[in-house]
Formats: structure tokens, sequence, C-alpha cells
């Protein structure tokens, strides 16, 4: 049985479906369709326009997947709709109405199309939820338009998780996947609407009001009147005094202390992911056109959208699009934010990378619009590095917009706004939006969550509401917007009103002025699996972002030296295609085949450009002879420490191996390592301090095979429930000495395992190369080193710096953080001893402790290698791999930094006649060179990126190895700034006092 007010509630929503809704049209008509099929990729309006076009009809069926066909639209509003006076009745509007053959899944993961008028003009986007186009319908009531039209396939929208062969062109089938349903001119009632949209705002505060509550019963009460006074059979006719029934219940204003949420219209595209990126730079043009149509007719509407790329994209392929973009990004309407050139990773995004990921955003807005953002914009990444407050910093920016935080699975962010502490202390004020959400369709249901769930209340009173379809693009809509102007004073009801990210975060420092402080990572407690899913794009990414380094550094010395150019708008091209595939759904290895096949042929392109850069610069340099010769682009080693040297070669020799025991001695007088029958190793002594490593009982360099069975995000997530089930990989099928190694066969499964592992003279560093073909499903290869360290954290490299993380599990922060991110190492320690791990290819580890049987515990760091996820990509790292693995045994934390770099960086051998200074060198091993390039302006100048990498405090001198003026510190965009670390310049060098993880730019002008 139902009470009053229930029965009353459901006749309210009968209503809104089934009368108001249908009633927004009093008529329609059906134009005339002809169609085109694109025969392979896009092409552009000027070849579709030429096109023959065949006659076609709602009801036919059309778009293999991810086709394009384009549609052609005509006819004429009907004359019948006019008055007498020839006009269409007062208050309503003509539109072009369409329906590509929508499913029920979400907006920007199916059909798409952009209008485009004959004259090549872009007009307006057509989605799922947002298909009328009243800009299509000319003055005299005529339509002739194009339609580009996206047979995207859904691939996933409604997260069943199944395989799909749709995210593989050559495996999605080419037979038509929609059916067109909906192609006419419309006659939209505007009062309709009005009344359509008080309804809904207050039927959505019924829900979020208390039963009891007198509000409540006033609201109740109005929308039974409002019905009463409605007819049925004639909506059109008694809307106006249907609103008049409500325009009570909607003056009563909002309460004093009422939450207040700045509402910025907002189109989160993700620019890969379950589409490839050729397709996102569609979805922009069709996003960019709604918010352009919408502002045309709400003057209130803001949009603040990211991505420089995805501006750029409009810029180079949309001209008209671009200039009325530019025009209402003068009015402050269009809001560029975030600052970089794509919404990035930031965990698994390299150093150099992440900071370009700011100059070239910063740069393009900079240069496009003259704005500086403020605002550091990444609401959907998996969780944020703790380098990246200095790096904001650094680049001009000073606030953080996240939202991701709010999937946590077990522990809740006790703030919403806060200052947020990187690894060097840098601060910067962070919001994270209480709605929960980055595409909010700001409904009450929203704007009550946001209040309810903001944790800064009696110190804080706004917060930030990113409204509009996103994911896949869309945009805000007319009514979402209609919501958030209802809601400017409203009983009962949060407040909306539109705003600007700045207007929102200049009144959040101003009423928080003393916010509490997070310091350290935000790490996600979700999506664990992103640091190891797709191995060949994360090789990809770390090979270019270390081949960028040597090109700079090379390039930058051959023109300093010889005075060859400098190939400035090559690097930046390469540079911008490398930072393009660091967005979060790409370089996290979560996109489609599709995405993952691109990025890989990407990768291979830019590495043949890059080698060829390096390969003329350094012929430049070392000249034409017959001396053998050395590169190092490491920051540590070779003639110089902490730069680069050119000089004499010595051969790297390995030990060999001594039989003995069915395995294999290696011993170089620094390290004995002994392999057993298994192919594992079950002693490694540091020969200097006599400790053993290995654990009494356990072995290292054992491989493990785990159950790899997510609940949900397969891709995205591994499950701690994942330990439950693990196999040791230790059956051998050939154990053998080749070229100084020691060489392991396996089989395991479908797959089959080479590894070999060498210790060279004079080294520290147990090499492990590692080859897999792996050919496993739903499974997870992890790499075991037992340490035999007491401790409770662990040291792992992040950009500029390391943070460091407890391994015990003492709280349920530290419990769930069971899967972490490092860059080039991590490494377990003793206060006078230590083991780091290094690798040239994988980020996710897991760090344990263990008790020894004799006593205290012991360490087990392990990689993660490769996975084998089956959606969205089936067929996730299936094939071949090659991996190298470091075990530095002793030494300290420098050693630990250096032997990173040097995994990434091997030295280049070459036959020439010149020795090459470099052209800057540090006199102390803890402060490192991250990068030697030229000036962004062109005038020649070297800009040294450097920083303190062991977390103290550091004084250390920098050589200039040519001729320069007095040097300044410089901020990312080269922008020169008050000095926070020079301290004096003399012949000698110039003087630098540097606090833990420091991150410096200095400028220094060519003399």
């Amino acid at each position: 049985m139902h009470d009053r007010t229930a029965l009353i509630e459901m006749r309210i929503d009968r209503f809104i479906r089934e009368r108001l809704r249908p009633a927004r049209h009093r008529l329609s008509h059906p134009l005339e369709v002809r169609a085109w099929e694109a025969p392979g990729e896009p092409v552009p309006f000027s070849e579709a326009v030429q096109a023959e076009y065949a006659p076609t009809a709602v009801g036919a069926a059309w778009g293999r997947p991810w086709g394009t066909t384009w549609f052609r639209v005509s006819g004429q509003v009907p004359a019948e709709w006019r008055t007498a006076s020839g006009d269409l009745p007062e208050g309503t509007r003509a539109e072009l109405l369409v329906d590509l053959g929508f499913t029920a899944g979400q907006s920007g993961f199916q059909a798409e199309a952009l209008v485009w008028g004959l004259d090549g003009s872009p007009i307006k986007g057509i989605s799922p939820f947002n298909n009328a186009v009243a800009a299509a319908v000319q003055p005299d009531g005529r339509i002739d338009v194009l339609l580009e039209a996206a047979s995207n396939p859904d691939v996933g929208s409604i997260f069943t998780f199944d395989p799909t062969a749709l995210g593989d062109p050559d495996t999605a089938g080419v037979d038509p996947i929609y059916v067109l349903r909906v192609v006419d001119v419309a006659l939209r009632d505007l009062t309709v609407e009005s009344l359509l949209d008080d309804t809904v705002i207050l039927r959505g505060l019924l829900g979020e009001l208390d039963a009891s509550s007198p509000r409540r019963a006033e609201i109740v009460q109005a929308l039974d009147r409002m019905i009463d006074l409605v007819d049925p059979h004639d909506v059109a006719g008694t809307a106006a005094e249907g609103r008049e029934a409500l325009r009570g219940v909607l003056a009563s204003p909002a309460h004093a202390s009422a939450h207040v949420l700045h509402a910025v219209g907002h189109a989160h595209i993700d620019s890969a992911w379950l589409w490839p990126v050729r397709e996102t730079a569609r979805k922009v043009s069709r996003t960019f056109s709604n918010v352009l149509a919408l502002m045309d007719e709400n003057p209130d509407v803001v949009f603040a959208s990211s991505s420089a790329q995805q501006f750029a994209w409009i810029k180079e392929r949309y001209p008209e699009i671009w200039e009325r973009l530019v025009e209402r990004v003068r009015e402050g309407r269009f809001v560029p934010v975030g600052g970089m050139w794509v919404e990035s990773d930031t965990n698994m995004v390299g150093s150099e990378a992440l900071a370009r990921q700011l100059v070239e955003g910063k740069g393009f807005f900079l240069r496009e619009f003259g704005i500086d953002t403020p605002e550091v914009w990444l609401p959907d990444s998996f969780g944020y590095s703790g380098a990246l407050p200095q790096i904001i910093k650094a680049s001009g920016s000073k606030w953080f917009l996240t939202q991701k935080i709010s999937w946590n699975e077990t522990n809740r962010m006790p703030h919403h706004t806060f200052l947020w502490e990187g690894l060097d202390g840098t601060r910067v004020f962070t919001h994270f939006p209480p709605v929960d959400k980055y595409n909010s369709d700001a409904s009450q249901a929203d704007l009550a969550h946001a209040q309810r769930n903001f944790q800064d209340k009696g110190r804080a009173r706004v917060s930030l509401l990113p409204y509009g379809y996103g994911d896949g693009g869309g945009g805000p809509t007319r009514e979402m917007a209609a919501q958030v102007e209802r809601a400017g004073s409203l009983e009962g009801s949060p407040v909306a009103r539109h705003s600007t990210p700045r207007a929102f975060f200049e009144q959040a420092e101003s009423e928080y002025p003393s916010p509490e402080v997070w310091s350290g990572e935000l790490y996600l407690e979700f999506h664990r699996g992103t640091y190891t899913s797709q191995l060949r794009t994360k090789q990809g990414n770390r090979r270019s972002e270390h081949l960028l380094r040597e090109a700079e550094l090379w390039a930058a010395t051959a023109s300093v030296r010889t005075g060859r150019p400098y190939p400035a708008e090559q690097l930046t091209r390469l540079w911008q295609l490398v930072l393009l595939q660091q967005f979060h759904d790409i370089l996290p290895g979560t996109s489609i085949a599709w995405v993952h096949q691109d990025a890989e042929r990407n990768y291979a392109a830019i590495a043949v450009e890059l080698e060829q850069i390096i390969a003329e610069a350094l012929r430049a340099l070392v000249g034409e002879g017959t001396r053998s010769l050395v590169a190092n682009a490491a920051p540590h080693g070779y003639a110089s420490v902490g730069a680069l040297a050119i000089g004499e070669a010595d051969a790297v020799v390995p030990v060999v191996p001594i039989a003995a025991d069915g395995g294999f001695v290696l011993d170089n007088g620094l390290v004995r390592a002994t392999v057993d029958s298994r192919g594992v190793l079950t002693s490694i002594i540091d020969l200097t301090s006599g400790r053993e490593v290995v654990p009494a009982g356990q072995s290292a360099g054992v491989f493990q095979l785990h159950r790899d069975t997510p609940t949900q995000w397969d891709a995205w997530d591994i499950d701690e429930h994942y330990r439950r089930n693990v196999t040791d990989l230790l059956d051998v099928d050939g154990i053998e000495i080749v070229d100084g190694a020691v060489v392991i066969s396996r089989s395991f499964g479908a797959s089959t395992l080479v590894h070999s592992i060498r210790l060279d003279e004079g080294s520290r560093t147990l090499k492990l190369a590692v080859d897999v073909d792996w050919r496993e499903q739903q499974k997870l290869l992890k790499l075991s080193v037992p340490v035999d360290v007491h401790t409770d954290h662990a040291a792992s490299e992040i950009q500029f710096g390391h943070i460091v993380r407890p391994t015990h599990t003492n709280t349920s922060w530290d419990a769930a953080r069971f899967e972490t991110v490092a860059h080039r190492w991590v490494r377990v320690g003793e206060s006078d001893f230590g083991v780091a791990v290094t690798n040239d290819s994988t980020y996710g580890h897991d760090i344990t402790r263990h008790p020894r049987e004799s006593g205290g515990t012991y360490s087990t760091v392990r990689l993660s290698l490769v996975r084998a996820a089956l959606f969205p990509d089936p067929q996730q790292d299936q094939g071949r791999h090659h991996l190298e693995v470091g075990i530095v045994v002793g030494g300290e934390l420098v050693d630990a930094v250096a032997e990173g770099y040097r995994t990434n960086l091997a030295e280049r051998r070459l036959v020439g006649a010149d020795d090459v200074h470099p052209l800057v060198a540090i006199d102390h091993p803890g402060v490192v060179v991250e990068a030697v390039k030229l000036a962004q302006d062109g005038s020649g100048d070297v800009i040294v990126r450097l920083y303190e990498a062991l977390g103290r405090r550091a004084d250390a001198t920098v050589a200039v190895g040519f001729p320069s003026g007095d040097a300044g510190e410089v901020d990312l965009l080269e922008r020169e700034i008050e000095p926070a670390a020079l301290a004096g310049q003399d012949a000698d060098g110039i003087r630098l006092s540097l606090r833990p993880f420091q991150l410096v730019t200095l400028r220094l002008p060519r003399g």
C-alpha cells in the first residue's frame, strides 16, 4: 500500500514521462535523406560534399563498425505550421531532429554526427541526449545540410567487461550496426520545455527532502495542482498555467547556510579509450560545436576544457569552429584549463615528460590565447604522484583539481579542499569536488550529494560542479543549464551558479585561508593494474622518454660545439606525440587494441627519427676517425660526474660463471652470486661487507605466476585476492652458459620463458635479461627478489626524486597500498646496507615484509612484468617481450639512482676522432641533470634542468663547459623567476644550495 504522497509522486513521474517530454515538440515532419559511405578512414568535408549520394530512408540499416556515413538532409518547414503572418507560432522554434539509432548506452559511446552547412561550416554535434539542431534551419525554413555520422560501436559502456572483437578494426566486422530512426524537422515548444525543466528540478528536490519536511509537502501539493491544470490532451495550450502553479515554490529562496556550487560546463573527453585517437579529434569537434551552439542560446553558460592537444586538433582541422571558439575564449566563457598537453597519467610519466606536459600545454594556451592557465585539471587520472605539487608550481600554476580519488575502494579522503604537499615540501591549493563525478547532469541528486558529502563543512562552503556528458564527450546540454539556473536560489536545495574555475578557486582560497594539509602522493586505491597492463606501450613510452633526453642533449651539444642547427621543431613535434600517448587511458594500458597498436607504431617511428637526430649530432661532434669512443647520456659516470662525456671506450667484460653443485657461481670481487640447478639465485653476497642478500631458505630471481581475475575493471585492476593463488616457476627446460651469462629456459602453460643472469667486472649489479613468449590469459607474471634486510619501508623512484612508502600494514591506508608504482628503481635497506632493483620496462611493484626464522624480518621486492586481461583488449600483452632487470647489491642510495639511469640509458659506442667535453658537469653525485637542451625561444641559450635526488640538502657547483653569461633561474616555461637555489657564480661555476628533492631549471646565456 502506498501513502498519498507516494501516489502523487508516481503521478508526477508518469506525467513527466508520458505527457511533458513527448510534448516538447508540437509537430514533426520527415525530411529527404540521401547517403554516401566513406570507403575507409574519415574524409574531409571537401571530399564528402563532392560525393554521389544515394536515396535512403528512416528504417534503413547503416554504418559498419568504425565507419563513416555522410547523410545529405534536405527539406522545408511545412507551410501549415506558420501563422497568417508567415511566422512560426509564438514560443516555438523549428529545428532538425535526428536519431541515428541510438542505443540505451551512454552518450559518447555509440553513433554520433557532426552537422555541416553546405558552405563547409560545422554547425553542431548530434548525440543521443542532444540531438536537436536549430541552426540547421535557415530563416526561410529550408534545411539542406550534411551529417558526418560516425558508426562507432559501443565497445562496453555498460562495463560488463566481456571480451569483444569490436576494439580492433580487423576483427570488428563489416555489417551495419545501426538503423536510422528519425530525421525530421520539428517544432519545439519553449513553454512546455520550461515547464518540464521546472517540474524536473522540483521532482528531484522531493527526492532529497526529509519525508516530514513542510517544504516537501508544499512542493508535492504544487506539482499535484500543476498536473490538474495542464490538459494532457493540450499540453501546449495549458503549459503556461502549469508554470504559474509552480511559480511560488520555485521563488522561495535558498537558506543562507546552503552549500554553494560553482557550476562549470565540462566534457571530459578521453583522448583515446574505447575509441581510437583519430576518433577523438572528431569527438572534440562535435562537443565544441555543441557548446558553442549552447552559448549562442544561453549567455550565462561557461565551459571549461582541458588538453591543449584537443584545442590543437580543432585549430588544425576545423578552422570555422576555431574562430568561434577564440571569440568565446576572449569573452571568458570558453575557458582553457589544466595547462597540460593531455590529461596525462602522472604515475608512470617520467620526470622531464611530466614537466613537458605543462610546458607544451601551457605554452599552447599562452601563444594562442594569452592565457597562463593557473590550475592543473586532472579529474580522471589513476592516482597522483607526490612530485606533482612541485612541478605545478614550477610551471607557474597554483591550483590543482582532481576527482578520481572518490573511487577509493577502502579509505575516504578526509578533505575536499586542502593544501597538497609534495615530496619537496611544495604545497598547492587543491580541490576534490564532493559531487564525486566529473560529468554531473546538475540534477538535484548530484547537488544534494555534494552538499552532504563535503568534508570541510564549517570551515568552507563552496565546491566546484563540473557538469556535462563526459568520457566520450558531448558536454553540457540546455536541460542541464536550466537546472543550474533554477538552483540559483531554491529553498531546500544547495545553491548553484554558472561560474569559472578561477572564480571558484579564488573564492575557495578567500573563505578557507588555512586549509588542512595532505602530504605525499594521492594514491588511488583502485586501478592498480594500470602499472603493468600493455607492456609494449609502456616500453615504448620509457624508450621514447630516454631517446628524447639523448636527442636533446647531443643536439644541444652539437649546436654549441659545432654550430649545427638545433632541430627544435622536430623535437617539439616528437615530444607532443609522446605526450599524447601518455594520456591516462593509453599509457596505463586500458584502451582498445586499436589504440595500443597505433601507439606501438608511433613509438617505432619516433625511435627512428630520434636515433637519426642522435647519430647525426654525435657524428658532428666526434668527426671522422678510427678511435673507439663511448657516448654516455646518463647523469652519472664516464669522465664526468652528473653530466655527459665522450671518451675512450673500455670493454664491458662479464665474469665467467664457475660450475658448482649442479649450478654456477659468478664472482667479480665485489659480488658473489650462486645460481642453483633450478636457475634461481640461492645466494648473493656483498663481498665488501660480507652481507648475504638472500634470506635463509629463500631464492631470488624466481618468476611467479598468479591467477589474475579482477572483480571489476579487467585491464585496470589488480585485486588483493590475486595473492591467494601463486605458482613458482621452477621447472627448467635447459640451463647453459652463453656469452658469459647463465641462461635458463622454462615453459609453463602455453608460454615460454628464457632469462639470463650476468655479472660484469667492476659492477655491483646482477643483470637479469628476460625474454618471455606470453600466451596466458587472466594471469599475472611477477619476478621475486627477497632481500635480507630489516626495514618497514621502501624507497621508490618517482619524478625528480623518490618516495618512501611503508611496507607494513599498520593502517587501512597501508594495507590498501598493496601494489605500488616506481620508475627505474626501488630500494630496501637498513641504515648501513641496502639492495635496489632496477628495471627498463615496467612500473608495478609489491614490497612486503616477512618473519625470519632466526628473528627479525626480511623484505621481498616483486616486479609485475606482464598481465593478460580480457577487456577492453582480449589480446592484451600476447606475444614476445624483452625486459631488463638489475639487482644492485650494497652501495648507497645514489647507486640506485645511477644504476636506474644506466639500465635505461645504454652507453653508445662509436668510432670517431675527437673527445667532446660536456656542456655542464656537477660535482655532487646526488644532484642529477635531467635535461640539457636549447631554449624554447630560439635564442640558443642552454637550458639545464636538475634536481636533488637523495632527499638531502646539497651544495653543488655546476661547471659550465662553454662561454656563458650569468646563469639565471627560470620556471619550466623558461621565464625568469626569483632565485631559490642560486648561491653565486664565479670562475669555478654556478654554486647551488638545494633543499631535499628541489627541482631547478637554469638558463645559461651563450657568451
